[in-house]
């Protein structure tokens, strides 16, 4: 796997080591809509073949894809998504969700987030798993749990546990 060598021992500058290259999340998106297979991949994102190998490859040795043969003469593989691969939902979700509140280009999203069960639209909210309510972006912060005195965990002031991130359903569905 290609390191660009950020220079910080930070879990997004790692992340961003494997899914942060061009094209990298729109094949993962594909894939969770049932793209498979390296020729949908090329003829449905129209990036390079070696672009497209490459980044596959990348994405095999981080263990978000595995390659499954489906066809054995000749031999083919489609790429499936592993557990560690579909954890990547909420990402593109909440980027999904921010791109269609700051760039849709008419207002209307081409595709919305649905819970299978109910059919209806989620939301990506964080919240606190102490108190159970949602966060506010300008109520979420971080801290360094390397620094001396820092705890093994990160945790609260007062010992509760920090923020997470949940879907939800919109409120009133």
């Amino acid at each position: 796997m290609s390191r660009r060598g950020y220079g910080q021992d930070c879990s997004i500058a790692r992340a961003l080591e494997v899914v942060g290259e061009r094209w990298t999340l729109l094949i993962i998106r594909n894939a969770m809509v049932g793209d498979c297979r390296f020729d949908a991949f090329l003829s449905n994102l129209g990036l390079a073949r070696n672009v497209l190998a490459q980044r596959l490859n990348t994405l095999v040795e981080a263990g978000i894809f595995e390659r499954v043969p489906y066809k054995y003469r000749p031999l083919r593989h489609e790429y499936r998504l592993t557990a560690r691969g579909r954890e990547l939902a909420p990402v593109l979700t909440a980027l999904m969700q921010w791109g269609d509140k700051h760039f849709a280009g008419d207002g209307r999203p081409e595709r919305v987030t649905v819970h299978a069960t109910c059919d209806h639209a989620v939301e990506l909210v964080v919240v606190c798993p102490s108190c159970g309510g949602p966060v506010p972006a300008d109520e979420v912060t971080t801290r360094s749990t390397t620094a001396p005195g820092s705890p093994e965990e990160p945790t609260a002031v007062d010992g509760d546990p920090p923020v997470a991130l949940a879907a939800a359903l919109p409120a009133g569905s």
